[in-house]
């Protein structure tokens, strides 16, 4: 069968995953778009700016594409072989660049391990979810 997925069950499979990706604007209106691993606090999606993953900068695209333009979109899904097994899930919102954020750093690092180890010195983006879209071929 396949289906939209109700809300409550395309939050808990979004806030499962392990990775996402997440669109932004750039100034001349071309997307950027990068994997993130994040943590999920109801309506809201927060990732940081780590030194655990190799970076050159922490002056981000990203964070200037936000600057710019606060519209973003985060996709997560999972595929398998059996595509009986699929999903997706989307959320569209309103992202936020923030220095210091202990509650987003709290957040992250119950879902990731590297991150009780060396916590992210941030900026840390929290997105207000206004829109969950989701597909599931169950």
């Amino acid at each position: 069968m396949v289906a939209r997925v109700e809300l409550s069950a395309a939050r808990e499979l979004f806030a499962g995953a392990r990775v996402a990706r997440l669109a932004t604007v750039r100034p001349d209106g071309r997307p950027h778009l990068v994997p993130i691993v994040f943590a999920v606090d109801g309506d809201v999606i927060v990732t940081a700016v780590d030194d655990v993953k190799a970076k050159r900068t922490r002056a981000l695209t990203r964070l200037a594409n936000i600057a710019a333009e606060p519209q973003v979109c985060v996709l997560a899904d999972h595929y398998d072989e059996d595509w009986s097994r699929l999903w997706w899930v989307r959320a569209d919102g309103i992202a936020g660049v923030r220095g210091a954020d202990a509650d987003a750093v709290s957040l992250l690092a119950a879902k990731y391990p590297q991150y009780r180890e060396q916590p992210p010195p941030g900026p840390v983006i929290r997105i207000q979810v206004e829109h969950w879209t989701g597909w599931s071929a169950q």
